[in-house]
């Protein structure tokens, strides 16, 4: 039997304007950079300012997608985020808007903490399944927060991704069949009332390594697939050092002797950009794959990569894809490079300043412009958020 390949067709992620170098936060804190540099692996991280939210992050995202296709073909949005704008109204609908999408479109927001990005492109790619004219663009798009002098302040950061999703994908076939696992935990969790996550670290990250454990065992039941079926890993990365940890873990459950050489090859190149990015939950294993087809040479064609998405609360899921044929010509590798290299650095009382300035609940709110973005929040009104074209 023949089965229709979907996937990713296109991919392009977008970060703020903005950083604050770990190099900088451990001075002010007191503490040896190599806590940040070689502890968690982290080196800088993203600082989103105040007129920049999750929807015009994906604005940015998206935009280069859509230069390159009908935009009216667009057929749904599935907006995934833990940094909702409204309690009721999807950030892709604001997103819809501000790109001049097709009112012929569906638009919904999905959400299970750093999961959702994941069950956004499992649901897109069995709609093309059902319906091959579907092309739908998957958002994956977060702003990570947490208190001042926090052990999780130092993995902040923000990103989205876009990815646009159709039969005869020229980027990555994602495959069927995947393995998953839920469990009703309290590791990270963000009440109604606070802008601000909270987390349990150390439980965290061994909900974290079980939930591998048992997505792997439940997709090897499902596919028969095998470890040496794989040639790169992409996992969820809320610090680096994370990462290196689930590669570890999987690679002792299977049984495998692997020299450092063997692991970096496999997983290192798809931690790159999330080093100097930081944390940004939803989109994070996303960035990751962006970062393993930015930098490995030679070719990814016909390499089957695995992604492992953890969600706290918990959710996991694990699946992989086909690289395609000439993948290489659809890369936006050089606008993610310069988005990054352009960023300005932050002081530390820059960061404070953008972090701790605005408050959204307010019913009015006139907010400095300060994102160089093509799109900014710049008021809000009645309790409205609105959003502008930024023409400087």
């Amino acid at each position: 039997m023949t089965f229709m390949k979907v996937g990713i067709d296109l991919l392009h992620f977008a970060t703020s304007d903005y950083f604050l170098g770990l190099d900088t936060f451990a001075k002010e804190k007191g503490t040896d950079v190599n806590k940040y540099f070689v502890g968690i692996g982290q080196e800088k991280m993203s600082i989103a300012p105040p007129d920049e939210d999750v929807v015009t992050l994906s604005a940015k995202a998206t935009t280069p997608i859509l230069e390159q296709i009908d935009k009216n073909e667009i057929t749904a949005i599935l907006f995934a985020t833990e940094t909702a704008v409204d309690q009721s109204k999807s950030a892709g609908v604001f997103l819809h808007g501000l790109l001049g999408l097709s009112k012929h479109c569906r638009v919904i927001e999905l959400k299970h903490a750093c999961y959702a990005g994941a069950a956004g492109l499992q649901m897109a790619t069995s709609m093309v399944r059902a319906n091959p004219k579907e092309k739908i663009l998957v958002i994956a798009a977060d702003i990570a927060r947490y208190d001042v002098d926090t052990s999780g302040e130092a993995t902040q950061g923000c990103g989205a991704v876009a990815m646009l999703i159709t039969e005869s994908p020229r980027v990555i076939e994602i495959e069927p069949g995947s393995g998953y696992f839920t469990d009703d935990v309290m590791d990270f969790w963000r009440p109604n009332h606070r802008s601000t996550a909270l987390v349990d670290g150390k439980y965290s990250t061994k909900v974290y390594l079980n939930s591998l454990k048992e997505a792997w065992s439940h997709f090897q039941q499902q596919t028969g697939k095998v470890f040496e079926d794989i040639d790169y890993f992409c996992y969820h990365i809320p610090f680096t050092k994370m990462a290196e940890k689930a590669h570890k873990t999987l690679v002792k459950k299977v049984g495998k002797k692997f020299s450092e050489e063997q692991h970096d090859t496999q997983t290192l190149p798809s931690q790159l950009y999330n080093r100097i990015v930081g944390n940004s939950y939803s989109a994070s294993l996303f960035v990751g794959f962006i970062s393993l087809l930015d930098h490995v040479q030679p070719s990814l064609e016909n390499k089957r990569v695995s992604f492992f998405s953890y969600g706290s609360g918990c959710v996991a899921e694990f699946f992989t894809g086909i690289i395609q044929k000439g993948y290489e010509k659809v890369l936006m590798t050089q606008s993610h490079k310069q988005q990054i290299e352009q960023r300005q650095e932050l002081d530390y009382p820059t960061y404070l300043k953008f972090y701790h300035q605005t408050d959204y609940s307010l019913e009015n709110l006139e907010l400095p412009k300060i994102n160089k973005g093509k799109f900014r929040l710049s008021a809000i009104e009645n309790y409205k958020r609105i959003y502008t074209a930024n023409n400087s």
